[in-house]
């Protein structure tokens, strides 16, 4: 298997776990640019740093939550295999559990007692995939604040030694409160890509110390333009 192959698209064929079933890479190429154009209409969405997303190579894509429809908004600019992990209650609700799978979403307990799905997006990036997350563990505060950083992102990346990309996402909260069970029309959305994050562990430094103070550092850069 060449290296190009092994980068731009992780082998299945190969992989220690097999990967849940979701829409072919070329469904998806059709489904991106239709979720862009409605995000434009519906919420005249504006994509910020897109020369930041790379093309290639294994990465953890990490931003602050303040919609059930974030994974959309950042997956439309992902031209490349890409999967996301999701709360495993939504998987339950009609019609949205079904489409979340099929667009390679993973279901993670966000008490943590499963480690299968942190398991197989570790061997996803390792096999040059994208994984998208969100480090507040939910959605965030009303006032579109950030909630803290749960360390998992960065410790993901600092085990499989690949970088983190940033995103922010700014107004969602105006689009789909909390208090709302729909989202709402009209709202201006951002979404923005920051440049990549590399992890920078210190020597001789704890890995549980250095995962604590480079999500610091990841939470600033998401929160800079909240």
């Amino acid at each position: 298997m060449s290296l190009t192959t092994s980068i731009e698209q992780p082998d299945r064929r190969n992989a220690a776990r097999p990967y849940p079933r979701m829409l072919p890479e070329r469904a998806l190429d059709v489904c991106r640019p239709v979720l862009a154009i409605l995000s434009r209409l519906l919420w005249r969405i504006r994509w910020c740093g897109i020369e930041h997303i790379p093309n290639a190579g294994g990465v953890i894509i990490a931003g602050n939550h303040q919609t059930y429809l974030d994974p959309f908004w950042i997956g439309s600019q992902i031209k490349r295999p890409v999967r996301f992990l999701a709360w495993d209650a939504a998987f339950r609700w009609p019609l949205v559990g079904p489409m979340m799978g099929l667009f390679g979403a993973w279901p993670l307990n966000l008490e943590g007692t499963d480690p299968a799905p942190i398991r197989l997006s570790l061997q996803w990036v390792r096999e040059g995939g994208a994984v998208v997350l969100f480090p507040e563990g939910g959605r965030g505060n009303p006032d579109g604040s950030l909630k803290k950083f749960k360390a998992g992102a960065v410790r993901m990346a600092l085990e499989a030694g690949v970088p983190i990309l940033p995103v922010t996402i700014r107004g969602g909260q105006r689009v789909w409160p909390s208090s709302f069970s729909l989202p709402r029309l009209g709202p201006t959305v951002e979404v923005i890509f920051h440049p990549l994050f590399v992890i920078q562990q210190r020597e001789n430094e704890d890995v549980r110390e250095c995962a604590r103070r480079e999500t610091e550092r990841l939470a600033e850069i998401v929160g800079s333009v909240v």
